[in-house]
């Protein structure tokens, strides 16, 4: 039983960047990174970190991620105070709605700042537990427009394949009237 209560604690915190692990965005446009993270016990002195271009947080001695963003929660009442942060960085997430939202803005990003985006979370209020979520962020010059013919072609049979069915209905019910009355 006390690996079952190990187990239980390792999955109390989890943290998220969504269904979509790969964002794009133009050259010298601002872009949303996206984190939630959630508890089953609550928060108390939460501390949160995004890093760029880190490979494992907890490999020594491999050298130091660039933390982008160093910020701590008190309680679910407070919004997130920042310790520290790139200039070009910015906290657009809230933690006293109902998603513990710690998202970023990355502004006028360039393409240096292609590259892996951690957001890692740790809960004091948890024994420490900790958890991260990547992002992988790609950089263009301009955005590719994605051919949707194939998506036409099939909504348009669909939508014709529909449209003779109720054809079909009304012609048959306008039949069935005829032969009623007749």
């Amino acid at each position: 039983l006390p690996g079952l209560h190990i187990f239980a604690i390792a999955f109390a915190l989890e943290v998220s960047v969504g269904k979509t692990t790969t964002v794009t965005a133009l050259n010298n446009s601002n872009v949303l990174l996206p984190c939630v993270f959630t508890t089953c016990i609550g928060f108390q002195d939460l501390v949160f970190t995004w890093y760029f271009n880190s490979t494992e947080l907890v490999a020594a001695p491999a050298p130091l991620p660039l933390q982008i963003y160093h910020g701590k929660i008190k309680n679910k009442a407070t919004e997130p105070t920042r310790i520290s942060s790139n200039p070009r960085v910015e906290f657009v997430g809230s933690t006293t709605k109902k998603e513990n939202n710690i998202s970023i803005v990355l502004n006028s990003v360039e393409f240096s700042d292609a590259g892996k985006y951690t957001c890692h979370v740790k809960n004091p209020k948890e024994k420490n537990a900790q958890h991260n979520a990547t992002i992988i962020l790609s950089v263009v010059h301009k955005m590719v427009e994605t051919d949707s013919t194939v998506t036409l072609i099939i909504v348009g049979v669909v939508g014709g394949l529909i449209g003779l069915l109720i054809l079909f209905m009304l012609i048959k019910r306008v039949v069935l009237f005829i032969i009623k009355k007749t």
